[in-house]
């Protein structure tokens, strides 16, 4: 009983902010061949089935074979959830590894590895692994909800202090220009930082390491259009913005205002894992109504302890508050009817609630949720009982509506319950896959499997734009600075001018540093380097 109230608890938390751009991540479903099966003859291809449609991040699919060398031949080719990889004629016997990096419906990005013999394995066999998640750098991971967050909080300060200033805004004070300016500057803030995170965060690059044709290939992306178009409806928006902060707005203003705002909202849902739902149109209207009522909610709660209740005289008190307690009333009713359908589709059933971080962390929500309603409810009282001075209890509803909107900050970067729980497990960790960036090369580093003991690193160097480069000369390290381990240079074996394999022994768990130096002419070098958590 007490689980099951929990859960509908829990339910009723996804309410208060859309799923948005990062709710939830293709899984890899099952593999042609089979993960650790062995076949009798060479397969043409190897197939890949993902939970939903994906796109392949370009030179991150490949197939190593028994020799170390690629195995893989041509591009490779994608009909939505399911990617082929050629295999090359006359693969022989032995142990292949699949690599594979690709970027969710979702916009995220998706990497992992699994192992498959012909006729029988190798000596030594790769590891046997799959996935939702990709390695990505800690920066970059850190900045991603720093940026939707932005965006959020832009958004609720200019909807709800413009809407008060439409309909409950008393003439004698000043209008909060201030306020709805930042709220601006957050949002197209928020876009641009994100916008240029995708690129890093799609190939696993470092945070300033990210080129022209990496960007190119975000603002090209569904995830780039909304950004792009996010920012365009809000360049539209400034003059009717500047209408109402100067008391000049007219009827029409408001309505041009409200479509530019749902149009503005829209992006989100838009370039996140709504469109890519079995329903797109009934998720994406869900994750709308989501997004426009925590504005409203919010950003009012914004304007009232910062403006009206500090500033208010007891009579227009009297007067606003149960129109806003009303206001607030019909928000917090659209967030639980959209809430509750958004969590049904991402929590799905009672034990991914529990098992899964998503459910957890809903939980979490939930119980935050609970104290905002609380401090909501009696503040309405007070307000019904004529008390309008009730600015400490909005001003705590607001403080921890903002802990619940940075907790679903982070909340949207994990996978949906319904979509782990539906995953086979992982039956050894996921080799490390990176990619390096310098003014002179791109190099992808990979590295199986990834744990204390034996590890093999496979290491692919293109240019700038992606294309492949011949290596002169390729100088590899390992160290631990945080136990002074001085770098210990690893043996690397070129096999084309491209590619390079090494062996390391990494004796001890901990964050390792890799440091890779490429001479690519007789004058050009470049080092780049790379962390590396070890379990």
């Amino acid at each position: 009983m007490r689980k099951s109230a929990l859960f509908i608890i829990a339910l009723t938390a996804a309410l208060l902010l859309p799923a948005a751009p990062a709710s939830a991540h293709a899984g890899l479903q099952r593999t042609d061949p089979p993960s650790g099966s062995i076949v009798a003859t060479a397969p043409r291809q190897v197939t890949l089935y993902f939970t939903e449609a994906v796109t392949p991040v370009p030179g991150q699919l490949r197939i190593i074979g028994p020799d170390g060398k690629r195995a893989d031949r041509g591009e490779p080719s994608v009909e939505g959830s399911q990617v082929s990889i050629p295999l090359r004629e006359g693969a022989g016997r032995g142990t292949y590894l699949v690599s594979y990096r690709i970027i969710s419906d979702d916009s995220h990005p998706v990497s992992g590895g699994f192992a498959f013999s012909i006729e029988a394995p190798s000596t030594s066999t790769p590891g046997v692994s799959g996935g939702t998640g990709a390695q990505v750098d800690p920066v970059v991971s850190a900045l991603l909800p720093v940026s939707r967050y932005l965006g959020y909080a832009g958004l609720l300060l200019i909807v709800g202090p413009v809407l008060l200033m439409i309909g409950l805004w008393p003439t004698r004070l000043a209008r909060p220009g201030k306020l709805v300016w930042a709220g601006v500057g957050l949002v197209a803030g928020g876009t641009v930082l994100a916008l240029y995170l995708q690129a890093p965060y799609v190939t696993g690059g470092p945070l300033f390491g990210a080129s022209g044709a990496d960007i190119s290939e975000v603002l090209s992306s569904r995830f780039g259009f909304a950004g792009l178009a996010r920012l365009a409806v809000l360049a539209a928006a400034i003059p009717l913005l500047k209408r109402v902060l100067n008391a000049k707005n007219t009827q029409s203003d408001q309505i041009i205002l409200g479509v530019l705002t749902a149009v503005a909202a829209l992006t989100w849902p838009l370039a996140g894992h709504p469109s890519a739902s079995p329903a797109p149109p009934l998720t994406v209207a869900v994750d709308l109504v989501h997004l426009l009522a925590m504005a409203v909610w919010m950003g009012g709660l914004v304007g009232l302890v910062l403006y009206l209740l500090p500033k208010g005289t007891e009579g227009e008190l009297r007067a606003l508050m149960p129109v806003w307690s009303r206001w607030a009333g019909w928000a917090v009713a659209a967030l639980v009817v959209a809430g509750v359908a958004q969590a049904l589709i991402e929590v799905g059933t009672l034990p991914a609630l529990f098992d899964t971080r998503y459910g957890q962390l809903l939980i979490v929500k939930a119980v935050l949720l609970a104290i905002v309603l609380g401090a909501a409810s009696l503040a309405r009282k007070k307000v019904l009982a004529g008390e309008p001075k009730v600015r400490r209890l909005v001003a705590g509803e607001l403080a921890v509506t903002a802990v619940i909107l940075a907790v679903t900050a982070f909340l949207v970067q994990q996978t949906p319950a319904r979509t782990e729980a539906a995953l086979p497990a992982a039956s050894a960790n996921l080799p490390f896959s990176s990619t390096l960036n310098s003014n002179l090369f791109k190099l992808q580093v990979e590295l199986d499997p990834a744990t204390v003991g034996n590890n093999s690193m496979h290491m692919y160097a293109f240019t700038p734009d992606g294309k492949p480069i011949k290596v002169l000369e390729w100088q590899v390290t390992v160290g631990m600075p945080s136990k002074d381990i001085a770098p210990i240079e690893v043996a690397v074996l070129q096999l084309t001018d491209d590619h390079a394999v090494g062996e390391l022994t990494l004796p001890t768990a901990g964050t390792w540093e890799l440091r890779f130096t490429l001479r690519v002419s007789e004058i050009d070098q470049a080092t780049v380097s790379q962390t590396v958590q070890i379990k």
